[in-house]
């Protein structure tokens, strides 16, 4: 994913710029700006915009462990999730291009979401052949609010995000040392939290601790682990080859650690130095890889892998208020990330043959960006101006090697050269408000430039060197907000979006021999496309949102065009025996869909609060191009929630129906060749969550619950892509049965 706009978590939150009251707007008083920190999500409502804001305790009393289960519940969202099956030496499938964990917001996914951690970009996942680098360098335990802006954001956010963006915000030490009753806040203050889930077998424990120095000093250490294997599926044959359908033997191992300083020279600066470290580690033994009878010389007798992904994290972010006539506030950042991943494998063949594959992706990120806000007023009007700068500086490689490698390739070698990119950006917005009006212009400048810095390891073998590119863009976004009255609100939004191919779709190179089942082998070869052109998008949506007494609602529809779609590794052409791939534009598609969402408050129940919740998000896409559907679209969802409240204790259930995938709606054409037959459509399903929370004293909470309280059988769209409809293994991608899952938290 090309460059950020750090203004999502540096600059603007809940998720963006936001007005304090509706009513002080008749004056022409501009209400003040909330950022990330101030606590005040409700502000928020003034956007013209779809969004999320999910606090932390919307994740920690259910015991969501995992990106895909505190998201489950959104709109038009999905997190996708496959078991550990693919083969060490096999070529990666369709539904592993995005990598294993890939957010997928109104129809669109992988690095089209722009994912950031208090501003700072994550890496980018990258798929090529068996080597699969997903994007979860997460630990949900270091963060306490998930933001969620669903389709383009272009002004302020980055251009790049053309699904959406996803920031998350870790917690700051006032968390835990400010006094929940308004009294003197606390010296030292801090959480420990312990768990266990049934359906994975994992156990956590994490730890927060906070001080006060001074008034003028304040630091924070959080260390979360987890252990955990393989998550359950619903299939019942353990044969050690590949006809299993239970979980393969797998052990996770991941470790979190976020360390804040934060300075407080005067009431005019603040200043917080930051570094997070996580840590993921999986060892699977890939009984399902294993041919049931042996008998070809390829045939897998026995294979491990090995997955390790790390990223740390140190930034600054300082903030000052000069209150100067160019500049009201400015804030500043400046981080350092380094990303690596590491997979390696190791498979006996029955021709006696050890093979080993050895790969390897790395990132090193310098993020830099200033942004200053300035409030003017003009009659009845006032304007806050927001300009700022972003810079992105990445450096990628990546390595391939082991033993036995497939003809013609010989190890070492890389899939890509190494590369450098650039990103760079200029953006500008303007949010007006003219008595119940809210108008909010923005342009944002984007310039990118992906340069090859070194040919050794790729070219050769490649049979040409690694191109450059570059190239620019204008992005222009408006938003109108109209306050109908003090409980209703309209608004319409128009955003742009681009986004830059990245290094490895330009410049992907790979050779292998495949045996045919009549006649010589096939000579695969993946080829680059120096002539890829960057994505453009351009969406549409509209909302209305009422906040009543009892009831909260949001309703928006949406329809966004996108123009030369990348797809990677597309079937081209074949001469002969020579079958040649490439990543290429889709000329043209269009996802349109609509959402609903809201609350309603029933008030006291027999001496507890009682209330309801309730999500609804449905979607269309199709390729305008060829005529057929976007296989990137998840059936319609419905979420209702039920929670009540009472002193000492809490209760809730929810039940969630996934509708089923209708095979018209598919083009199994672009998942599989035509000889695995058709892609299984999953049917649709209903389950039943239930959880009990008990409070024994206020700053002790344990939780209890059960997931798929009915054990209902179910697969889930993003987590069968790429399965055949004949396939006499699907029981292996089915999500859990029922489990029962416990926690213990406690503040001090």
């Amino acid at each position: 994913m090309p460059t950020l706009g750090l203004a999502l978590a540096l600059l603007h939150a809940p998720i963006v710029q936001a007005q304090a009251n509706a009513g002080g707007a008749a004056d022409g008083s501009l209400p003040e700006v909330v950022v990330s920190g101030a606590g005040n999500h409700e502000l928020a409502d003034e956007l013209p915009m779809s969004f999320d804001v999910l606090g932390a305790d919307a994740w920690t009393d259910r015991q969501d462990e995992t990106l895909g289960q505190a998201l489950r519940d959104l709109p038009n969202t999905s997190v996708r999730s496959t078991p550990a099956r693919l083969a060490v030496g096999a070529a990666s499938s369709a539904f592993a291009r995005d990598g294993n964990t890939d957010i997928n917001i109104r129809g669109l996914g992988g690095n089209r979401v722009l994912m950031t951690v208090d501003g700072v970009r994550m890496p980018r996942s990258y798929v090529s052949r068996s080597a699969i680098f997903d994007r979860e360098y997460l630990s949900l335990e270091l963060y306490k609010r998930i933001e969620l802006i669903r389709g383009p954001a272009s002004a302020l956010y980055g251009s790049d995000g053309m699904a959406g963006v996803v920031n998350f915000v870790t917690w700051d030490p006032w968390d835990f040392l400010r006094s929940a009753d308004g009294g003197p806040a606390r010296t030292v203050g801090g959480r420990v939290s312990t768990g266990w889930s049934q359906e994975d077998r994992g156990r956590s424990l994490a730890a927060t601790v906070a001080g006060r120095a001074s008034d003028n000093v304040q630091w924070m250490l959080t260390a979360a682990g987890r252990a955990a294997h393989g998550i359950e599926t619903r299939g019942t044959n353990a044969e050690p080859n590949a006809n299993r359908t239970v979980p393969n033997p797998e052990r996770d191992r991941d470790q979190a650690v976020l360390g804040k300083l934060v300075l407080s020279p005067s009431a005019t600066q603040r200043h917080v130095l930051s570094f997070e470290h996580t840590r993921r580690r999986s060892d699977i033994d890939l009984l399902s890889s294993r041919a049931p009878v042996p008998t070809r010389p390829n045939d897998v007798l026995d294979e491990q892998t090995a997955y390790t992904g790390q990223r740390d994290r140190l930034a600054w972010d300082g903030r000052f208020e000069p209150n100067a006539g160019w500049a009201d506030s400015v804030r500043a950042l400046l981080a350092l990330q380094h990303s690596d991943s590491h997979r390696i494998g190791t498979s006996d063949l029955f021709d006696g043959t050890h093979r080993v594959r050895d790969n390897r992706y790395r990132e090193r990120a310098w993020q830099a960006g200033l942004r200053a806000d300035k409030v003017l007023r003009t009659g009845a009007a006032a304007h806050r101006i927001t300009y700022g700068v972003d810079y992105v500086r990445n450096r990628i490689t990546n390595l391939y090697d082991g033993v036995a490698p497939l003809p013609p390739e010989t190890f070492p070698l890389k899939r890509f050269p190494d590369t450098r990119e650039t990103f760079s950006a200029l953006y500008l917005q303007d949010e007006s408000i003219i008595g119940d009006w809210t108008l909010t212009p923005g342009l944002r400048f984007d310039h990118f430039a992906i340069d090859v810095t070194s040919q050794d390891g790729y070219y050769p073998p490649a049979s040409q060197p690694g191109r450059s590119l570059s190239g620019s863009a204008l992005s222009p976004k408006l938003g109108v907000l109209y306050r109908v009255t003090p409980a209703w609100s309209v608004y319409g939004q128009f955003a742009t979006g681009f986004r830059a191919p990245e290094a490895g779709q330009l410049n992907d190179h790979f050779e292998a021999l495949a045996p045919s089942p009549v006649g010589p082998p096939i000579h695969v070869v993946i080829q680059p496309n120096p002539d890829l052109k960057p994505e453009k998008s351009r969406g549409f949506e509209l909302g209305v949102r009422g906040r009543l007494e009892r009831l909260s609602l949001d309703v928006s529809a949406f329809s966004n065009r996108y123009r030369n779609l990348i797809v990677d590794a597309e079937f081209v052409e074949q001469v002969g025996t020579n079958r040649l791939f490439q990543s290429v534009n889709i000329g043209r598609a269009r996802i349109h869909g609509f959402e609903l969402k809201g609350r309603y408050d029933w008030g006291r129940v027999a001496g507890g609060e009682l209330v309801s919740t309730f999500a609804w998000g449905m979607a269309r896409g199709s390729n305008r191009s060829s005529g057929k559907p976007l296989n990137s679209i998840d059936p319609a969802q419905l979420s209702v929630g039920l929670r009540y409240d009472a002193a000492r204790w809490s209760a809730y259930a929810d039940v969630r129906h996934h509708r089923a995938k209708k095979p018209g709606d598919i083009d199994s054409t672009a998942i599989m060749n035509a000889r695995d037959g058709i892609q299984f459509a999953p049917p649709s399903a209903t389950t039943l969550d239930v959880g009990l929370q008990w409070r024994p004293r206020k700053d002790l909470r344990l939780n209890l619950g059960v997931r798929n309280l009915t054990n209902r059988k179910y697969w889930l769209w993003p987590g069968v892509y790429g399965v055949a409809g004949t396939s006499t293994i699907r029981d292996a991608y089915t999500q859990p049965g029922r489990s029962a899952f416990v926690s213990l938290v406690m503040d001090f």
